[in-house]
């Protein structure tokens, strides 16, 4: 048993972070069902595990991250969300390390210069992020708006900006949505810019815009369209593949094959919004129900509760699945 305590910058950054009436403050008490203390400007909590210190410090620093990015009052209800992402999968040999604070450092993506730390905001997205560090291939598939895209995109950003891979490649199957956009003027680049836009918003979201325009001059950043992939090996890098519903079941297998030595790789994909012609099943369904168990890799199902884009959003995606039921 130990005490731990966080210095916070002054006493009006304290008082957020209690909540009007100390409501966070005793949220936080009955979550981790031990006392903490206000006093000056330190938050602290006594006689505790290392494990229960590890999730304070991962709540009091989420909140602290919050308020420094700007993004408005802190209420009960982005509380309770951050403490709920404190339950990441969590292995019975990283109990017992005893290692709390690398454990719930594994929630959160750090990207060195990045604009802020990116924290999951549901339990599927914390557990997206842990099959992400645990696993050299993930596929994960949901809704629009669950943050699988964002994820993988900033998890790549954290990976070639730690130098643990040389490079980033992006890739998107090239097919239009249900409208012919006709010839497109322009080189390669420009011609496939608005299929990846995408992800160059994630990314512009997550750096600088200066930071991404030279990673993408300088190569570190790589834009490839899925159909010049082939015959390529693609090795000490983070290979991105979206909206991987729009792939073929030849494509799929092929992008796949594309993995070189120390490169992970990041498949994502919405099923309910293929675009492909009618009877070509779909890449992705393919690989996640050929892959499901395979040693070495990760298939991840997001659901309608990862959905963390405009409250809306959520509503749209139930009631299209209730209609479909129906």
């Amino acid at each position: 048993m130990s005490a731990y305590t966080i210095i916070v910058p002054d006493n009006a950054v304290l008082q957020r972070v209690c909540g009007t009436n100390d409501s966070n403050l005793k949220l936080i008490e009955t979550f981790l069902g031990v006392p903490v203390f206000a006093c000056g400007n330190e938050l602290s909590v006594d006689n505790c595990s290392a494990e229960t210190e590890g999730r304070f410090r991962f709540i009091v620093e989420r909140i602290l991250d919050e308020i420094a990015c700007g993004d408005g009052e802190i209420t009960d209800t982005d509380l309770i969300q951050s403490i709920l992402n404190t339950e990441a999968p969590v292995s019975l040999q990283e109990r017992r390390s005893g290692d709390t604070h690398a454990l719930f450092d594994r929630c959160s993506i750090l990207i060195p210069g990045g604009v802020r730390k990116v924290y999951p905001r549901t339990k599927g997205q914390a557990s997206l992020v842990h099959l992400m560090r645990s696993f050299d291939m993930v596929i994960a598939e949901g809704p629009a708006g669950s943050g699988k895209t964002f994820l993988a995109v900033a998890e790549a950003l954290r990976l070639v900006l730690s130098h643990q891979v040389k490079s980033i490649v992006l890739s998107r199957p090239v097919v239009e949505a249900g409208e012919s956009l006709g010839f497109l003027p322009g080189d390669l680049q420009e011609k496939i810019n608005p299929y990846i836009r995408p992800l160059y918003d994630s990314m512009n979201a997550l750096l600088p815009r200066e930071t991404v325009r030279k990673m993408v001059e300088s190569g570190v950043v790589e834009l490839a369209p899925l159909a010049y992939m082939r015959g390529r090996t693609l090795s000490n890098c983070a290979i991105i593949l979206d909206e991987a519903q729009n792939t073929t079941r030849e494509q799929m297998k092929m992008f796949l094959t594309r993995m070189g030595d120390d490169s992970k790789v990041f498949v994502t994909g919405d099923l309910s919004q293929i675009d492909l012609p009618r009877r070509v099943p779909s890449g992705l369904e393919e690989a996640m129900r050929i892959l499901s168990g395979v040693p070495g890799i990760a298939v991840h199902r997001m659901k309608t509760d990862d959905v963390v884009r405009n409250p809306l959003v959520k509503r749209v995606i139930e009631a299209y699945d209730r209609e479909e039921e129906a």
